[in-house]
């Protein structure tokens, strides 16, 4: 309870804040509208606001939940043999060294404009820090462990299964909740290159005729969304991936 108390506190402020920079700097609206307008804008545009946060919110669970997936078998894979370390680690490197805003027009242009290219850039943004933090966790098993499972007969898959990926589970869930909070910027990316829908679509539709105040009521709530993700992964993974840290 203390959290949400302490939550609520800081958003209070930053309301108070934000306020004040409108009222002392003598903002006009169409520069940076002040929160009570804001509030308005998100209450009158609840409808269409709703309609767009809808379409984003799937687009980023799918790249969320596709990516935590592909990300961990392949993080399985480039574990258990040298071989495909060698050849797909460069690869994942190199892919990430590329601007995700590069990605995102050949993305539209493959997968046309639809939910697919944006659910595709999130699944890319979320892939690589699952892969990375569930890979170190793989590799980083209690030798002595390693050691006592091959002493006892057990092959390289039952060592993955039954020593590598549970001693790995804390490292998964820290990928995890770092894909809760860059799934969104792969599908915010991908609708402003191209979108019908979707709260990107929203910011650059009330950026372009000047409504500042419902740019920022989509802002807002893009937020919000992104913070509950997080909240709720961050309790998955206590419960499910990393119980210990509950305690």
């Amino acid at each position: 309870m203390q959290g949400w108390k302490a939550g609520l506190a800081s958003a209070l402020l930053g309301v108070a804040i934000w306020q004040a920079v409108v009222t002392l700097g003598d903002m006009q609206k169409f520069i940076l509208p002040g929160p009570g307008l804001v509030a308005e804008t998100l209450w009158k545009s609840r409808v269409t606001i709703l309609e767009n946060t809808w379409v984003t919110f799937v687009e980023v669970m799918l790249g969320l939940v596709l990516g935590a997936l592909i990300g961990g078998l392949s993080a399985i894979l480039l574990a258990s043999s040298r071989t495909v370390r060698a050849l797909v680690r460069p690869l994942l490197v190199f892919v990430q060294a590329i601007p995700v805003f590069a990605l995102a027009p050949i993305l539209n242009l493959w997968f046309g404009f639809g939910m697919t290219s944006k659910v595709v850039m999130s699944l890319i943004i979320v892939y690589f820090p699952v892969t990375s933090a569930f890979f170190d966790g793989l590799v980083r098993a209690n030798p002595d462990w390693l050691g006592l499972a091959r002493v006892m007969g057990a092959n390289k898959w039952r060592v993955m299964l039954h020593v590598r990926i549970p001693a790995a589970r804390a490292g998964f869930a820290s990928g995890l909740r770092l894909a809760a909070v860059y799934a969104p910027i792969g599908a915010i990316i991908g609708e402003w290159v191209g979108a019908s829908k979707g709260l990107g679509y929203l910011m650059l539709l009330a950026n372009g005729r000047a409504k500042i105040d419902l740019m920022f009521a989509a802002l807002i709530v893009l937020a919000v969304m992104t913070m509950c993700l997080h909240a709720l992964t961050d309790k998955f993974c206590r419960k499910f991936l990393d119980p210990e840290e509950s305690r």
